[in-house]
């Protein structure tokens, strides 16, 4: 369970319960993450940490910060941007510069937090695209790094699906594979024999997702009329997700997915 997303004790919403947390509505939680962190620009080392921390914050994924002193201090240029947050104060930024490369504005750090948030002084965050290159442990990891609240569970199932774009069925299965993601509807994930032949058209767009893999998107075509991006398949998931590999699910603005059809 995602501790700050959807019914999390720290999220915006709750289940039915026996307990009442007394809280403020906008709530953060800072705690260590015993991972080895490293990133890199080119095959610059940037930043090597094992005393980063996670920041859980309402509605927001988890973001690691590090103490300043984990980053290579020859690599900081300080910036005049500047930015505040209610919760947190007033952030000061740096940009990295590794040989030819500038990433401006690449860091962030609350260096005079509010009282509220007192242990952030003395740690930065460093945003993911800004570096080239993530590792945790030795290991390389892509789409953002993974909230250790967050759970993905993928199960085949036997539940009617069906798939229409206003009003003609472009896909019907009793086949699914359902995945169940903490915060997330249930998406259903089906055989590309149960989608009606014509209306999958092949799209240039992909995305990477830290639990499930790199994603390919396809164009759904129906009616005359072709809606983009309107369906997503991973060729090769990750481990944990391999149930999907090769299957399709359909999410784009304009279809109906029916689970329980009948």
């Amino acid at each position: 369970m995602s501790l700050t997303r959807g019914s999390g004790p720290l999220g915006g919403r709750s289940g039915q319960t026996n307990y009442a947390i007394q809280s403020p509505p906008h709530k953060l939680l800072f705690e260590p993450d015993a991972r080895r962190l490293r990133a890199f620009v080119g095959d610059t080392l940037v930043l090597d940490t094992r005393r980063a921390h996670l920041l859980h914050e309402t509605g927001i994924r988890p973001v690691a910060y590090a103490p300043l002193e984990d980053f290579d201090a020859a690599l900081l240029e300080r910036t005049d941007t500047t930015s505040h947050c209610p919760f947190k104060g007033h952030a000061a930024y740096w940009s990295l510069r590794a040989g030819d490369e500038l990433r401006e504005d690449a860091i962030w750090g609350y260096e005079e937090p509010l009282e509220a948030a007192p242990w952030l002084r003395g740690f930065a965050a460093l945003y993911p695209g800004k570096a080239d290159r993530w590792l945790v442990e030795d290991e390389p990891v892509t789409g953002g790094l993974r909230d250790p609240y967050h759970r993905v569970d993928v199960h085949t199932s036997s539940r009617p699906v069906r798939v229409t774009v206003a009003g003609e069925r472009i896909a019907q299965s009793t086949r699914p594979t359902l995945v169940f993601e903490t915060s997330l509807p249930v998406r259903a994930y089906l055989p590309r024999g149960d989608v009606v032949a014509g209306h999958l058209r092949p799209s240039d767009t992909t995305t990477t997702d830290p639990y499930m893999g790199d994603a390919i998107y396809w164009h759904v075509h129906a009616g005359g009329d072709t809606l983009r991006d309107a369906a997503h398949s991973y060729e090769l998931p990750r481990a944990e997700a391999m149930k999907i590999a090769g299957l399709v699910c359909f999410s784009g603005e304009g279809v109906e997915v029916e689970l329980d059809a009948d």
